[in-house]
């Protein structure tokens, strides 16, 4: 348990910190403290906030900074969100006014917009639960007498083509095929159309072609891709301005694993619904000892859930952060429902 006092010191010292990167000594604190305190007193709490583990103190100097548990008990304990400010609110609102065709634009402009409040890496996740997402429409184009191009449309607006060799097919083969998907395919569930993959289709495909299997491989990949949760990123090089301790030899892999979509997913997964924080060691990845990760859920009831992401330092400013995540996944939210109430 901690004092009124020790808690007051502790906020000042992250607060402090957050702001300069400089370690917090006794004497700023008791300048700043907001009643009459002596540096004495000041260094005692300090002494005991130490032997709790909350703060450290740093090998060039007598000031002390936030531990990782320290920032933990304020995460935990002290912060509360900050509002937004009205030019913050501004962009939002300016931001999702933007007319939208599909849904994976907004997600990208929630993901752009967050980076811009932050001044962080964002990351948003399309919303989609892959029990509502439905084929839309599919196409074949002949690009020459070897290669094909495929394309299949999701209800959601999700587009994903791939060229490959389908020899010796005639284009009226061609459109007999895409007849045959549009017409036992188009307006089925993602999973639904996957397992008549396995099923009737191979059967009805070769009285047109005599070695499907292939094709039908492809179509099974593109519709797992399409049914993957889509992750937008924006503001990687916001990264680069905390590099105070450690050089870019360090900073590629750090990219190379959030270049990665399935451990960006693996890593991002928060564990709860509500905004959550997790810091340094938390993320269980060396590469990311350094910073937090604060995430929001926004919940689409039918329609999904989907996670917004600010990756930053450890020392960040948390109140502003926590505030903003939390204002934009409620404009999201807003935003996606009345998406799909229009559509």
């Amino acid at each position: 348990m901690l004092t009124d006092r020790q808690k007051n010191i502790l906020q000042i010292i992250i607060r402090d910190y957050t702001r300069t990167g400089m370690p917090v000594g006794s004497k700023a604190l008791a300048s700043e403290f907001p009643t009459h305190v002596s540096s004495a007193t000041v260094r005692n709490d300090m002494a005991a906030l130490e032997s709790k583990g909350l703060i450290t103190k740093t090998h060039f100097s007598s000031g002390r900074i936030p531990s990782i548990e320290g920032y933990r008990y304020y995460v935990d304990n002290l912060v509360e969100p900050d509002p937004l400010d009205d030019s913050a609110e501004d962009l939002i609102k300016n931001s999702f006014n933007s007319e939208f065709n599909r849904i994976d634009e907004i997600i990208q402009e929630s993901a752009k917009v967050l980076s811009d409040l932050t001044n962080y890496m964002a990351l948003t996740f399309n919303p989609e639960s892959s029990d509502k997402v439905t084929l839309g429409g599919f196409r074949l184009v002949k690009l020459d007498d070897r290669q094909v191009m495929a394309i299949i449309v999701t209800n959601t607006g999700h587009v994903v083509n791939k060229i490959f060799r389908l020899a010796n097919v005639s284009s009226e083969q061609l459109e007999t095929i895409v007849n045959i998907i549009n017409s036992e395919l188009v307006g089925k569930p993602l999973q639904q159309v996957m397992v008549k993959l396995q099923s009737d289709i191979p059967m009805l495909m070769t009285r047109y072609i005599q070695t499907p299997e292939g094709f039908l491989k492809i179509f099974g990949e593109m519709l797992d891709e399409a049914g993957k949760d889509k992750v937008h990123v924006d503001g990687e090089l916001n990264l680069l301005r905390f590099v105070e301790r450690q050089d870019i030899d360090r900073l590629k892999p750090l990219y190379n694993l959030l270049g990665t979509e399935d451990t960006v997913q693996k890593i991002i997964n928060p564990n709860s619904n509500d905004v959550q924080v997790r810091i340094g060691g938390e993320l269980r990845n060396d590469l990311l000892k350094d910073y937090s990760i604060i995430t929001g859920t926004y919940d689409l009831n039918e329609y999904g859930h989907g996670v917004i992401a600010v990756i930053g330092p450890t020392r960040m400013p948390y109140s502003k952060v926590i505030g903003i995540v939390g204002a934009l996944r409620e404009e999201l939210t807003k935003k996606l429902l009345g998406y799909y109430d229009d559509d």
